[in-house]
Formats: structure tokens, sequence, C-alpha cells
């Protein structure tokens, strides 16, 4: 299976793009050192996000590598920052510019159209139908996209990220009230910064998918890693740091589905 995937019983659909980890042989066999270190993943959200199913959210988490192919990118690789320095569909280096591939092994335009077939596009296809199935029970839905990222990582932003990072496409992916209430709920712990968006907006999920005038809500979180975990390898989950931001992330979650089913 390319996705692990849960269908829930309330209007909140969650996204988890970037924590694969696996990398398909084929590929492997291509790639550089500095892939084996798989140092951009979204490390632990799955377990740190461990109360949706609680809550009764749907949930969708990517099996393969953002190394293999950007589950939050568009297919035809536009740059969603433009002017801005970023990765693409198919990344060539990492965060911190090491080459993902050995010498000539890069992936060409026939091997990235492979990819958004075979990797790319099962999540999307499911990711479109459970938003379908979800309006066709409740009338309207929130997708809640979920991210993580080393607090400083000087290729794409000077000094120390926020700890919370909201994008809702320059508040075109949700209604006002939802981000609202979205940043109500984040604010009721005062030991986390937070930005709504500041230097992420929104990826291709955020930005695609998010049309308040048919109903679907979607937001991004991107939250700095220190939050709860060690982000120099091997990024170990730390359950003391995760404890703490969980019960914002949950307050937070929370606000978004009762506000979208008030």
């Amino acid at each position: 299976m390319d996705y692990q995937f849960s269908a829930g019983s309330i209007p909140l659909l969650v996204s988890m793009p970037h924590v694969g980890t696996d990398i398909p042989d084929d590929i492997a066999a291509r790639m550089a050192p500095a892939a084996t270190e798989k140092a951009d993943t979204d490390w632990h959200l799955v377990r740190l996000y461990d109360f949706l199913g609680e809550l009764g959210a749907s949930t969708i988490s990517a099996r393969w590598s953002r190394y293999v192919i950007d589950l939050n990118r568009p297919p035809e690789n536009t740059n969603l920052y433009p002017g801005q320095d970023t990765t693409g569909l198919c990344p060539v280096d990492t965060f911190h510019r090491e080459p993902l591939y050995r010498e000539g092994q890069q992936p060409d335009e026939v091997e990235v159209k492979r990819r958004l077939q075979a990797y790319w596009k099962p999540y999307h296809d499911q990711l479109r139908a459970e938003l379908e199935r979800m309006l066709a029970l409740h009338g309207r839905v929130v997708l809640w996209d979920a991210h993580s990222i080393a607090s400083i990582v000087p290729r794409f932003f000077e000094g120390k990220l926020p700890d919370l990072n909201f994008g809702t496409a320059d508040g075109k992916s949700c209604a006002p009230g939802m981000t609202e209430a979205i940043v109500t709920a984040a604010r009721t712990d005062e030991r986390y910064t937070l930005a709504v968006n500041g230097r992420f907006k929104g990826g291709h999920i955020t930005r695609f998918y998010g049309q308040p005038g048919k109903n679907v809500h979607a937001v991004q979180l991107e939250m700095c890693q220190s939050t709860y975990m060690n982000e120099s390898t091997p990024f170990d989950y730390r359950p003391d740091l995760a404890a703490q931001v969980q019960g914002v992330l949950r307050v937070t979650v929370q606000a978004a589905a009762d506000w979208v089913r008030a």
C-alpha cells in the first residue's frame, strides 16, 4: 500500500504527506549517501497526533519518503513560493543542499512522470475520495495538512521559525472564522509562538483542495520539530516535550472540527 488510511466519523481529515520513510529499491540504488539519513522527513507525526482516533477524524499518511516524490507539490512542479528557494516534485538535494543522487542518476522527465503515476496519484486519489465521502455525509469538512520541520533551516528562512506556523493560502483555503477559531485555541498555551501565513502559507494540498466556496476548508500546520523531538540524528521522539505540545494540538484540531460542525 502506498499510504495508510483510516476513515473517521466526523468532518475532519488529517493528511500527513511527508511522514513516509520508505524508498523503493530501484530508486535507492541511484541515490547518494545523504538520502539514507532522510533528514527532511516530518518525523513522528503519526505518534504525535495519536489522539485523532479518539476524536473520530479520518487520517491519511504517506508511506514513501518525500525524496521519492513530494506529495505536497503540484504535479506540474510549479514553484509555490515564486522568487524563493524551494525543493521540487522529485527533489534532487536535501534542505541543506546535499545531493540526493549519485552523479548522472537524477530522475529525468520520463522518470518523474512514472513516479507521479506510481506514488503521487494513489495518495491524492484517496484524499479526494475521502473528502467527497465526508462532504456527502456532513455537507462541510475540514482538511488539516500536518507537517513539521527543523526550527532552523537557513536555506528557506532566516533565524528560528515560530513554533506553530499556520497556512491558509493568505486566507483563500478556509473561511476567516475557522482561522480565528484555530488561532484562539492555539494561543491558550503561551509557551508556543505562532504565525499565520508567514513563511509557510500552505502547500499544494492546502491550496488545491481548500475551497471554502465548495465547503472544503483547508489549513496547513508546519510545526517546529524542537517542540516534540531532537532535531539532530537519530531524530529521537521526546515524550516529555511531546506531551506538552499535544495538548495544544488537540484543542486546536478540536476547534477546527467544532467550527465546521457549528
